[in-house]
Order: C-alpha cells, then sequence, then structure tokens
C-alpha cells in the first residue's frame, strides 16, 4: 500500500518537486506507523475499601445503653507512615519484608479505615466521642459527672500473609488501652492485644482485601465487647 500511494504521488506533481513530495509522503506514513506502535498508557491501581458496611437497620438493642466513650485517632506504628499499599508478606521466604501489591491501593490508610469499622461497631449501644472533642467530653462530664473513659488503638499489623503459594489469609493485629482521665492524669483501666487471621479466597490482591476486611470487622468485634468487659 505504501509504494501505491508513493506511486500515485510521483504522478501527480512534477517531476522537479517529485523527489521531495515522496521524502515528505514517507516521512509521514512512517510517523503513522510508529504512533501504533507506542505503548499503552499504564493501568490506573483498584482502589478498595471495607465495603458500604450496614445497609438494613439494625434490630433494637433493649438493653441498656452503654456511657459514652471516646475513640482517640487509630495509630499505625506497624505500617508505612502514610501509605495505602496493600500489603503482603511471604512467610515461607521471607517473613519479615512487607512487599506492596503493585496494581492495589486502598481508598484510605488502613489505620482511617479500622477506626470507621471500631466507631460502627462501639457506637451500636453507646455515644462515640472523639478524643480531642473537648467540648463534648466537658458536656458529658457536666451531666454525669465523670469524663468518657479513652479508648486508644494501635494497629501493629495489617496484611495479607501467605504461608505457601496458595494457603493465606489476612492478618490484623492490634493493641487496643482503655484509660479514665483524672483530675491527676491518665489512669489505666485495661490494656490487650487482639490478632484475628481470617483465610482469603484467593492468593493475590482481591483476595486479601476480602480477608483483611473481615478480620478488621471481626477484632472490632472482640475490642467492642472487651471494652464493656473492663467496665466501660
Amino acid at each position: 500500500m505504501e509504494n501505491t500511494i508513493k506511486n500515485i504521488a510521483a504522478s501527480a506533481v512534477p517531476s522537479s518537486a517529485r523527489g521531495l513530495f515522496v521524502s515528505v509522503v514517507a516521512v509521514g506514513l512512517l510517523g503513522i506507523a510508529g504512533c501504533s506502535a507506542l505503548p499503552s498508557p499504564p493501568s490506573r491501581p483498584v482502589l478498595y475499601d471495607f465495603g458500604p458496611g450496614p445497609v438494613a437497620t439494625a434490630p433494637s438493642d433493649r438493653r441498656a445503653p452503654l456511657p459514652p466513650l471516646a475513640l482517640a485517632d487509630v495509630e499505625a506504628p506497624g505500617l508505612p507512615e502514610g501509605s495505602n499499599a496493600v500489603l503482603y508478606r511471604l512467610a515461607y521466604a521471607d517473613a519479615q519484608q512487607l512487599r506492596p501489591y503493585s496494581q492495589a491501593r486502598w481508598s484510605q490508610p488502613p489505620a482511617q479505615l479500622l477506626q470507621q469499622r471500631l466507631r460502627e461497631q462501639l457506637g451500636q449501644r453507646r455515644a462515640i466521642l472523639k478524643a480531642d472533642d473537648g467540648a463534648a467530653q466537658a458536656r458529658d462530664a457536666a451531666q454525669g459527672g465523670r469524663l468518657p473513659a479513652v479508648l486508644r488503638v494501635e494497629l501493629e499489623e495489617f496484611s495479607h500473609l501467605f504461608a505457601s503459594a496458595s494457603d493465606s489469609a489476612g492478618v490484623v493485629r492490634l493493641r487496643a488501652t482503655v484509660v479514665d482521665l483524672t483530675p491527676g492524669g491518665e489512669a489505666l483501666r485495661g490494656q490487650r492485644v487482639f490478632t484475628v487471621r481470617t483465610p482469603a479466597r484467593s492468593a493475590d490482591a482481591a483476595g486479601g482485601v476480602a480477608a483483611l476486611a473481615d478480620a478488621s470487622t471481626q477484632v472490632a468485634q472482640e475490642v467492642a465487647e472487651w471494652v464493656e468487659q473492663v467496665g466501660r
């Protein structure tokens, strides 16, 4: 086809300009061919979260409501600071190395996603305040004569852990601490480490994300039960 275009172009112009015209046409054809060979732009990473949460009205709980609780911002000393990467470990190869999935990201840092899940679970029977909301705490103290306890959570592990190439699970480990606010400072009421391991349905980012979401829901339920047991 390229030779045909050159022949037609050559016969349609004077001989004095024929060489230049053919050269221009050839360069144009090469440019078109070059454009078709350019690589396609890289695909954008898939964004994940924990899902929509409860989408139906929960049945009313006839038990007496629990005292308000202040939830501090979840800290994540065991994760790369500010990272939204979905992380995995190969326990059978190098368990000390955290590796990111190249095409998978959390919509927010895992600590923020976990905090939302904790707030949803804890808030089923009590008012959940922000630990730095001094005005709300002051109002509560004025009404009940006591400041709400504070729950602090440190996220230590949040990864898709592979025991083998085909056996993996979402692992969430956190340290929860409940303190009472007193005129003399904070008084420790209780502290506990929670570890939840949920099998992954597939050995990829999607499977790891689903397992971590399930593990986060389970650990939030366990934390809520424990906070109630320590008397708050």
